[in-house]
């Protein structure tokens, strides 16, 4: 029995050994974000290094489909839709596959970032955008493959992959100004409907203050889109406001136009509550 428990003893030990052991990785990982005017551009990926190795024509085969780095899929993520060589590319995150050529590549930026290496079964249905870039030779060498975002403008910027001494960039154009006109219009015209909610939301549930609070959710409702019904979140807020106000028979009429809204979009939680409510107030 004692050589039993020794024999499980060292096991156990040899196995935690083993769980504290860290190597390098022939690949690290690598992260970053970079802002291009008002997007962000996140990349993540694998760094292979070519430790003596011929890379292009031979490591990385011409002609052939490449992961374009190592491990798991190289992915970047665009928090706007750019445009590529005058096409969009929709907001969201990507595959990058590449087919390198010794005077250009072609550059897919693939729908499915869930695959090891290149998928098994590749979809033209699942190609977000395709681009041909030119080749440019550099004058040093890169031992490390690298991504990187350069040659930055409030328009545009470029996403940059070299490797030995091959580099290749891919201009992308940012909808910097659309963005820019657009939160100055938003700003100029005043607060929406669902900042006054918010404000008010704020001061109720912060103990804040009640006037305020009614003063803001009542600006919200009156906001709302002549013949649309008013968000039934909105009265329910405000009736909730009303009752710690001490406005009982205010609480209960707006708690029945908040009860009827619930009911048509068949919310059963806003209808419980509001019904709920209602017999509470009714009480007193």
């Amino acid at each position: 029995m004692k050589k039993v428990i020794i024999a499980l003893a060292l096991m156990i030990a040899s196995v935690t050994i083993e769980a504290q052991v860290k190597t390098p990785q022939p690949s690290p990982k690598a992260s970053f974000t970079q802002v291009v005017g008002l997007t962000d551009v996140s990349v993540e990926y694998s760094r292979p290094s070519a430790k003596g190795r011929v890379v292009f024509g031979d490591l990385v085969p011409f002609g052939k489909l490449w992961r374009t780095g190592a491990n798991g899929n190289t992915t970047v993520n665009f928090s706007e839709d750019v445009v590529i060589n005058g096409s969009t590319l929709k907001k969201g995150k990507y595959a990058l596959f590449t087919t390198p050529k010794a005077d250009s590549w072609e550059v897919v930026f693939y729908s499915d970032t869930d695959n090891w290496g290149t998928p098994e079964e590749y979809s033209e249905a699942k190609v977000a955008l395709k681009t041909s870039v030119k080749t440019e030779a550099l004058n040093r060498n890169v031992e490390s493959f690298t991504i990187s975002i350069n040659n930055l403008d409030n328009n545009f910027g470029h996403l940059e992959m070299s490797w030995e001494k091959t580099l290749v960039a891919v201009k992308f154009e940012v909808p910097t100004q659309k963005t820019a006109n657009a939160s100055i219009e938003k700003a100029l015209a005043g607060p929406s409907a669902g900042d006054y909610f918010s404000s008010a939301q704020y001061f109720f549930q912060s103990n804040g203050d009640l006037n305020k609070a009614l003063e803001y959710v009542n600006k919200a409702i009156a906001m709302t889109k002549a013949g649309a019904d008013v968000p039934f979140w909105y009265l329910r807020l405000k009736s909730l406001v009303q009752g710690k106000l001490n406005d009982k028979k205010g609480a209960i009429d707006t708690a029945k136009l908040s009860l009827a809204g619930a009911e048509k979009a068949k919310n059963a939680d806003y209808v419980k509550m509001n019904n709920d409510s209602i017999v509470e107030w009714s009480k007193k």
